[in-house]
């Protein structure tokens, strides 16, 4: 073997040593200090501006008639009984609460969801609760490990929670509130 092939080999071998230990320490550190978590709420106040710029800048019967399409939906009101809010009662977020604005809420370990779960009985996609069409919340469970609970029976398919129905996921149970 030459002497040039055998640096070439020390070299690389080095250069792959050196990858190792940066992903080593990595991975290290994203175990100690966890994920980075973005706020969501910054990106939904810039765009709330635009939102308003673009209905006012609307012609007039344009305005008119999406406030009228709103009310026929039922974007307009909520029900007098229906939940406003998703309130933690239980586990490391005790104390918890979420807005419910008629939009998907996620449950579960991974950084991108509403409810972000530190608990170790929680998948990263472990459950969501969304309105239907009748402005009734549902939960679902998203194929979790240890599964999801509504008042002590574990769900298999989508189902209504009633208003002060406990979800429970591992050690965090939440709740549908007025």
């Amino acid at each position: 073997m030459s002497e040039l092939t055998l640096t070439v080999m020390r070299l690389g071998f080095l250069a792959v040593l050196w990858l190792f230990v940066i992903v080593a320490v990595q991975v290290i550190r994203s175990d100690l200090f966890g994920t980075r978590v973005t706020q969501r709420g910054a990106r939904r106040e810039a765009q709330r501006p635009q939102a308003a710029a673009r209905q006012q800048s609307a012609p007039p019967q344009q305005r008119g008639q999406r406030g009228q399409r709103a009310q026929q939906s039922g974007g307009g009101r909520q029900r007098r009984n229906a939940p406003s809010k998703l309130v933690v009662t239980e586990g490391t977020l005790a104390g918890t609460t979420v807005a419910l604005q008629g939009q998907t809420i996620t449950l579960g370990r991974a950084h991108d969801s509403t409810i972000v779960l530190d608990d170790d009985y929680a998948s990263s996609r472990h459950a969501r609760i969304y309105p239907d069409r009748d402005g009734q919340w549902i939960v679902e469970d998203l194929g979790s490990t240890n599964g999801t609970y509504l008042d002590r029976s574990r769900l298999t398919t989508p189902t209504p929670v009633p208003l002060g129905g406990a979800i429970r996921i591992g050690k965090t149970v939440i709740e549908l509130r007025k």
